[in-house]
């Protein structure tokens, strides 16, 4: 298995808009890889073993699609170093990065595309947006490129397009497939009423049908309301909807028929939400809390409502690792959706070392055995979608912790 160190992506929740959302300036310079030997991405972990080039073999670039100007400029920089960070570590004589600015719009990805394409890039990794994405698609397509994207835009995977971005789905599934085998079988989701929060709520009712499980209950709510207590209230059976006029006294809350119930909110709203839920008098070994990817902030560790909920995310361990060195390296922390550039870097290097005339062909790309990141180990399905080895955590007062560890390997392609 290709052993590569990756990052892990700031705002949780400004980060996951970006990735369901999810024009040629002045380019930067190219950024070679490291000249110095090839070592282990992290402590531990075992360097990709390189196979010497043909003779005649020059330097391979690779494209790397990023919005260095515009609304997400600051982020753009930040998953540049991630990606620089990644061949320092990953090492390799035989990758050059080609940054292009896509300035974060369709025409800007468009553009930044063909000029990379023209400069004799083999792979492209990038762009962010689920717009630029599906621009950017025609022209690698064309040009019988590969494309590393970072959306979660599944609609856009397949062909020539692989998608490392975090996908919702994946992290439900892995929730209640654990919540099933400890016992809890009636499920029931509270949600934005927004794309997300639907997603959320598809996830949800296929992942409970796979495993025996049954969803007993789905109501979405006004994110932008201002008290999340009337939204658990009119959930819970004792109130009007929020927003509406209230008429007398309303009625005290119906004991609760679901054992879990799902919030896919992050911050102060889930916050709220939370001890809403736990004042109306569900306690935790009445209604288990499930979170989504937007639980993974450090911000929530010290909200005794949440305390006892599960969530699945990736391992914690290589991700820490690689913000530590992004730290140590730069002097600010890693924006959020850092790793993401971090991996598609470490993996084009990785691919690149192994030589051959197609170092980036599709079934290069497919290695079953799939690679091991800044965010654990990760492969793509023919479909173009990542799969990843998602851990489950806990939220306890000194933090989260595991309580269900992440596979190690994938033992199989349908594993």
């Amino acid at each position: 298995m290709l052993r590569l160190s990756v990052p892990r992506p700031a705002s949780l929740a400004a980060a996951f808009v970006l990735l369901g959302t999810l024009v040629a300036c002045g380019p930067p310079a190219m950024v070679p890889a490291s000249r110095g030997p090839s070592q282990p991405p992290f402590p531990g972990a075992s360097a990709p073993t390189p196979q010497p080039p043909p003779a005649a073999a020059g330097p391979i670039k690779v494209a790397l699609l990023l919005p260095l100007s515009g609304p997400n400029a600051e982020l753009g920089k930040g998953m540049l170093e991630a990606a620089q960070l990644a061949l320092f570590n990953v090492g390799g004589d035989r990758l050059t990065l080609v940054p292009r600015d896509t300035a974060g719009t369709p025409d800007g990805a468009t553009n930044a595309a063909r000029a990379a394409i023209g400069e004799g890039v083999k792979l492209i990794v990038g762009p962010l947006l689920a717009t630029e994405v599906e621009a950017v698609k025609p022209v690698a397509r064309d040009a019988h490129i590969q494309i590393i994207a970072f959306s979660t835009a599944t609609q856009l995977a397949g062909g020539n397009v692989f998608l490392v971005g975090f996908l919702p789905r994946q992290e439900i599934s892995r929730e209640v497939g654990f919540a099933r085998e400890r016992g809890l079988r009636r499920f029931a989701l509270l949600a934005p009423n927004n794309a997300y929060g639907h997603l959320i709520g598809d996830s949800l009712r296929d992942a409970a049908g796979n495993t025996g499980g049954t969803v007993v209950k789905t109501e979405y709510f006004d994110a932008a309301a201002p008290d999340p207590a009337a939204a658990v209230n009119h959930f819970l059976g004792g109130g009007p909807p929020p927003g509406a006029e209230a008429h007398g006294t309303p009625p005290a809350p119906r004991s609760p028929d679901f054992e879990a119930l799902l919030l896919p909110e992050g911050g102060d709203l889930l916050k709220g939400l939370a001890r809403s839920v736990r004042q109306a008098g569900l306690a935790p070994d009445e209604v288990h809390l499930l979170g989504s990817g937007l639980w993974d902030d450090t911000s929530i560790g010290g909200e005794p409502a949440l305390y006892g909920g599960w969530f699945a995310g990736s391992p914690p361990e290589p991700r820490h690792d690689f913000e530590s060195r992004y730290q140590a390296t730069y002097g600010h922390p890693a924006p959020r959706l850092a790793s993401l550039a971090y991996d598609g870097a470490a993996l084009a290097a990785a691919l690149a070392a192994r030589g051959g005339d197609e170092p980036f062909s599709r079934e290069a790309i497919l290695n079953p055995s799939g690679f091991s990141g800044a965010d654990g180990l990760f492969r793509f399905t023919p479909e173009g979608l990542v799969q990843r080895a998602l851990a489950v955590l806990e939220v306890t007062p000194q933090g989260t912790t595991v309580i269900s560890p992440a596979q190690r390997s994938f033992r199989a392609p349908g594993a």
